[in-house]
């Protein structure tokens, strides 16, 4: 009776001390087996895109069976259109994750194409606190904040739903700034080469990361006019440009300024669809964990003047939790703006 019980009891504890290592194998045999996509909601060429690029090289080796990743150009509506499509098509077995700021932005912007709900989401994690400017290239009257206000400028804009959308009609009626948006360019890159070819003076809501990576020399040799840091403080990279913040005379301005800004947070947001088995999905949160304190990817991300300074998915999803508890008359009423001309 005993030599049996010893033996029920030496097989019981065989299963339990291979199953931990069985489920971590079949993880790592799932990711082997096939290529990982990541969708970039940007154009090739922009700030994003080569972002995306950098981080895919140093992910991949931290991903369990270092699988090959693909990375696939989804440009539209400010990275909407990416969005709906991780949402709503890509495959939910977690072969395929989004790089795009649209689920982030959706709380304000909430266009009738918005086909997601962001906390539904599988949050992996945040690359980068975004640093938002107002910055121009062209128009030698507008120089500071205080000449945007009286003279007109043009703004390249990426549709309803983007940064450069968001920001140019925020600051437009809290302001009265006499900006111009220009519409209709797909992505980052297109906006940037409109800029360059003197189409429109600049962007609000433009990436300063994002622009020291792809155009370096306009920031080194002082070509760009940074009017505004879209923060709630000054910059240490900026620190003789004045946040947004800063400027807002009334508890108005700061109520709304305080929820847009509070969703820049997230500057370089990285989700899969929702229903990702939970085991892949731990898997992707540890690969991006340890990509972010990877010496070799912040060397790369230093060599192109930016900081990393990431967030954890628990820490993304603690974070739209208390964006969306925001009252929903202040919602309403920057959702209006947004929405207006």
């Amino acid at each position: 009776m005993l030599t049996c019980f010893r033996q029920v009891l030496t097989g019981v504890v065989a299963i339990l001390l291979m199953s931990s290592p069985a489920r971590a194998d079949a993880v790592e045999d799932f990711y082997r087996s096939k290529s990982l996509t990541l969708v970039v909601g940007y154009s090739a060429g922009g700030g994003f895109d080569l972002y995306a690029r950098s981080f895919a090289k140093h992910f991949r080796n931290h991903v369990p069976g270092n699988p090959t990743i693909v990375v696939q150009n989804m440009p539209g509506a400010g990275s909407l259109t990416a969005t709906n499509y991780i949402y709503n098509v890509s495959p939910k077995d977690g072969s395929v994750i989004a790089l795009a700021r649209a689920p982030v932005m959706e709380l304000l912007a909430g266009t009738s194409r918005s086909a997601f709900e962001t906390t539904k989401f599988t949050w992996i994690g945040n690359g980068a606190t975004e640093l938002s400017t107002c910055a121009l290239l062209h128009n030698p009257q507008v120089k500071t904040f205080a000449d945007a206000q009286k003279h007109p400028f043009t703004l390249a804009g990426l549709g309803p739903g983007s940064d450069e959308d968001m920001f140019t009609k925020i600051l437009n009626n809290l302001f009265d700034l006499k900006a111009r948006l220009i519409n209709g360019y797909p992505g980052g890159a297109e906006a940037m080469l409109a800029v360059e070819r003197g189409e429109v003076d600049g962007r609000c809501g433009w990436s300063y990361s994002s622009l020291t990576i792809a155009k370096p020399e306009w920031v080194t040799q002082k070509r760009i006019k940074v009017l505004a840091t879209l923060t709630l403080a000054r910059s240490t990279a900026l620190p003789d440009t004045p946040s947004i913040l800063e400027l807002a005379s009334t508890d108005r301005q700061r109520q709304i300024l305080g929820l847009v800004i509070g969703s820049q947070t997230m500057g370089r947001p990285f989700f899969a669809p929702p229903g990702v088995p939970a085991d892949r999905a731990a898997a992707l949160r540890k690969a991006f964990d340890a990509t972010m304190a990877d010496p070799a990817f912040i060397a790369d991300r230093r060599n192109v003047g930016e900081e990393v300074n990431p967030a954890t998915a628990q820490e993304i999803e603690a974070l739209l939790a208390k964006l969306f508890a925001t009252p929903r008359d202040l919602i309403q009423e920057t959702r209006a703006i947004i929405a207006g001309n």
